[in-house]
């Protein structure tokens, strides 16, 4: 049987995480007998991906001069889809060319990124733009995406989502957005959403502490934490986001946090701790993530999602990661 163990200094907050086996006990080896299931949408796109390599789709990965900009090209290049040799960067990065998984691309800036983009779209008329460039530029790469009638994923966070979904919805285009990308924290934020809807109130006079560890170069509280903060509310529990432990020292997130070393340039650490009013009564959630695939496997899965609901044509044009989720797929 195997238990997650969680062990908290009171301290100094620190927390270790790990799958412990309690107690050895003797099986005896049992056969399981297996049937075919039907293939979801998705990996019937992956399935074509193995056996012809190469899928007639390409993705223009916006943000390539990036650490999760080439993650996405590498998961991109062994999923079997097109990376084009173009993308679209900051002014400073213009004229860039940016090596990934063997491939050159030419980073444009801002002041030609209209007629770039329609010629690429003229060449690649199968493509999906993926989006993980800045917060400042969410609104105004959007707006360029839905004008030029390119099927896009957002996993850039910030900017005006209103703005944003207003912005694709009366363009009519074809979309995934979601701030957070990696599947399996998606369906715990999921999860932790239906718990808040069905039992509202149920932690009701509980305190919460909540502590996040990212790389020191992210310096706002992690969205995913803020998406749980707001489920606990709905729970009953008194929490401001401004309460939020954020921990980007290095030294403390190897000594107190437990970051692997080779990971403090990325990582994702979070652990919610609530507690009864007298305090005979504990909970605690707690996900961590080194590394930037499990957010680059989500992308790519994304944009196999989506080409898939541009050739059924499907009436919706909007989805998120939980759409993905349902279709299926998990790689």
């Amino acid at each position: 049987m195997m238990v997650s163990s969680l062990n908290v200094s009171p301290n100094s907050f620190r927390v270790a995480f790990s799958a412990a086996a309690i107690g050895t006990v003797s099986r005896t080896p049992r056969s399981f007998s297996v049937r075919s299931m039907s293939v979801s949408p998705v990996q019937h796109l992956q399935t074509s991906a193995s056996s012809s390599h190469k899928l007639d789709l390409s993705v223009m990965v916006n943000g390539c001069t990036g650490k999760m900009g080439k993650a996405i090209i590498k998961v991109a290049d062994s999923a079997g889809v097109n990376v084009v040799p173009v993308s679209f960067g900051s002014l400073e990065e213009s004229g860039l060319t940016i090596e990934a998984s063997g491939k050159n691309i030419l980073v444009h800036g801002p002041s030609d990124r209209d007629s770039v983009l329609a010629s690429v779209f003229d060449e690649y008329p199968n493509l999906i733009v993926v989006d993980f460039t800045v917060p400042s530029a969410v609104n105004d790469n959007a707006e360029l995406y839905s004008k030029v009638g390119v099927p896009f994923v957002m996993g850039t966070t910030g900017g005006d989502r209103d703005r944003l979904y207003k912005t694709v919805d009366d363009a009519k285009v074809y979309a995934v957005i979601s701030p957070q990308m990696g599947k399996q924290v998606v369906a715990f934020l999921a999860a932790m959403e239906i718990m808040a809807e069905q039992f509202p109130g149920a932690f009701s006079g509980y305190s919460l502490e909540v502590m996040e560890s990212h790389q020191a170069s992210k310096v706002d509280a992690s969205g995913t934490a803020k998406a749980v903060i707001s489920c606990f509310q709905k729970l009953g529990v008194s929490f401001d986001v401004d309460q939020i432990k954020l921990i980007r020292d290095p030294k403390q997130q190897i000594e107190m946090v437990g970051v692997p070393e080779e990971h403090l340039s990325g990582h994702a650490f979070h652990m919610y701790h609530l507690a009864s009013p007298d305090k005979t009564v504990s909970f605690e959630f707690q996900h961590n993530v080194c590394g930037r695939s499990i957010y680059a496997e989500g992308t790519i899965d994304a944009v196999l999602f989506l080409a898939k609901k541009i050739q059924s044509k499907a009436d919706k044009r909007i989805y998120n990661m939980i759409d993905v989720l349902r279709e299926g797929n998990m790689r």
